[in-house]
């Protein structure tokens, strides 16, 4: 790809930028963990939303749907499509729970629900499982992904991409914390939307707009499997075994990034980094509204251009690329690569910040230095981003494909989405619930990847290691739970005290009272109308960029009239 001056200064101008947002907050993250980790818990629910939002769009998501959908059609998308109904628990059922908790990462979350020498063990173990190995996969594939445009755009080999790449991200991510992530967040978000949208528009107007890509689609794959909002379930496209576990399990039994059953993670620092429980509800409504209706569209129409011009690539997912380097104009290729880089920054900052909180509020002042002062874990937290930045980038040397990087995330932690759901609301889940569905998801879904051989980018062999591992955990912990002592009545009284969940679960521990304050017909039902709303949303778009403006708009007006209903109806869930 050829760059002119003006693609260049386009370039040069982000990061200008984006270092300037970065020393305008350096003094304040400076000041305390709680700033650098947290902004004092002063966050307005808009930007919490966007930065959740801009974190899941990466470099590698553009390129992993286009993988999906050239593989798999557009219903190949329902591996995380299907999420939806995890993110919509977190927002009626979770968020308020987890900004009343007040902790600064969820890892130290269990050690205000379980008490003694387990939940610490837990609290430390969790902290540096997620924040080297898990999290700097993330960053890995992340950073792989953006490697692998800036090798098809610029020449630019992987390792020198990656060098560069941390070397960028890290300098204002490492002076700013969390203040200067949310920050450029916003203005990347709106950057690399906007540059997605015009890639759309160019590649469907090279086919001869949407009348002509429908028309070759249509030609080229008669049975129209590839232009399926939901699949036909007897084509080799998306197998019916398949499909049931991306609607039936996946979005509850597995942990994944951005996804979690009952928050967590990102979502989890977002949501504690609001100003109260109303912002907390509304920063997670407006993530899962703009994260799975307003983003996919844009890339879909590009995969699908890729489908045409590309066949047969032996990795599909470059063919977004591809589409970038050939068919866009001078100047405009500037913008698209700075949007790229845009949609890189925001998720990696956001992973160091989020990977550094473990480190340092979990394990290093939990257990080194306890007794430090403010501005000493500040620095602490600077040098825990370079050193997350070093394992990542050792990590990013070896990975080569993102969707299958996707799917190894998904199957190492099957079968412990249903304790992180429960621990809020069943009082004999113990610490050692956790660690033993931690541990059995990782050491089954290993084995029957390494072990029998078990292929998670085949869609049927995905299927069968996600069942067998969900399974298989599901009755190590809930085994482990009843052979081990509960937790201490008066520490599960006072965890109940201050979260306040309630529900039947917790009527031992708390008495009858409890059951009543806890959720009840009216949430399941908001969570039901939520699903529905965003799904609306998602194939009202659809239905307009795919030739079927009239059932489009329909969609459209019934998720704007159910999304009054729902904000309407529960006033005291979301507004009060």
């Amino acid at each position: 790809m050829i760059l002119t001056g003006v693609d260049w200064l386009i370039i040069v101008l982000y990061f200008a930028l984006s270092l300037a947002v970065g020393l305008a907050f350096t003094r304040r993250a400076g000041t305390s963990a709680e700033e650098y980790f947290l902004s004092g818990r002063r966050v307005p629910w808009w930007l919490a939303g966007t930065s959740m939002v801009a974190t899941t769009f990466a470099a590698d998501t553009p390129l992993a749907v286009t993988g999906l959908t050239v593989k798999h059609g557009i219903a190949g998308n329902w591996l995380w499509w299907s999420m939806v109904m995890s993110g919509m628990l977190t927002v009626f059922f979770y968020a308020r729970l987890w900004r009343r908790a007040e902790v600064m990462t969820d890892a130290e979350f269990t050690e205000l629900r379980y008490a003694g020498r387990p939940a610490a063990f837990l609290r430390a173990f969790r902290a540096a499982y997620l924040a080297i190995p898990i999290n700097c996969i993330i960053i890995g594939w992340v950073t792989h992904a953006m490697a692998t445009i800036l090798g098809l755009t610029l020449g630019i080999r992987k390792w020198e991409a990656t060098v560069a790449l941390f070397v960028i991200t890290a300098l204002y991510s490492t002076l700013s914390g969390l203040w200067g992530v949310l920050v450029t967040d916003l203005f990347q978000f709106v950057l690399a939307m906007a540059g997605s949208i015009a890639l759309a528009v160019f590649a469907v107007n090279h086919v001869g707009g949407l009348s002509g890509l429908l028309a070759a689609l249509n030609a080229k794959f008669p049975d129209g499997a590839p232009l399926a909002l939901l699949p036909d379930l007897h084509s080799a496209w998306m197998p019916a075994l398949t499909f049931f576990v991306y609607l039936a399990v996946n979005w509850w039994a597995s942990w994944y990034p951005g996804a979690e059953p009952g928050g967590g993670g990102y979502v989890a620092q977002r949501i504690l980094s609001t100003r109260d429980e109303r912002h907390a509800v509304l920063a997670a409504l407006w993530f899962n509204l703009a994260h799975y209706a307003l983003r996919p569209w844009p890339w879909i129409l590009v995969a699908l251009v890729s489908m045409l011009l590309y066949p047969g690539l032996a990795n599909p997912e470059e063919g977004y690329v591809r589409v970038m380097v050939d068919l866009l104009p001078p100047y405009w290729r500037g913008f698209l690569l700075a949007a790229f880089f845009a949609a890189y920054m925001s998720t990696v900052s956001t992973h160091l910040n989020w990977g550094a909180s473990y480190l340092v509020n979990d394990v290093y002042r939990r257990f080194w230095r306890p007794d430090a002062g403010p501005a000493h874990y500040a620095r602490a937290g600077r040098l825990a981003t370079v050193l997350m930045m070093v394992v990542a980038g050792v990590i990013t040397y070896y990975l080569t494909s993102v969707e299958g990087a996707w799917k190894f995330l998904l199957a190492i932690g099957a079968g412990t989405g249903l304790v992180y759901l429960l621990r809020w609301y069943w009082w004999r889940i113990n610490a050692w619930s956790e660690v033993a569905a931690m541990a059995g998801a990782f050491v089954l879904s290993l084995g029957l990847q390494f072990g029998a051989g078990l292929n998670v980018d085949d869609a049927r062999e995905f299927a069968w290691v996600m069942l067998l591992t969900v399974a298989g955990t599901t009755v190590v912990w809930v085994a482990v739970t009843y052979l081990t002592p509960a937790e201490p009545l008066d520490h599960l009284q006072r965890f109940h005290a201050k979260a306040r969940p309630g529900g039947p679960g917790w009527r031992r521990v708390a008495g009858p009272a409890a059951a009543a304050e806890g959720p009840g017909i009216r949430d399941l039902l908001h969570w039901a109308m939520g699903c529905v709303v965003v799904y609306l949303g998602l194939f009202g778009i659809g239905s307009l960029v795919l030739g079927s403006p009239g059932r489009g708009s329909v969609f459209l007006v019934a998720a704007v009239v159910l999304t009054a209903w729902i904000l309407g109806g529960s006033r005291k869930v979301v507004l009060e």
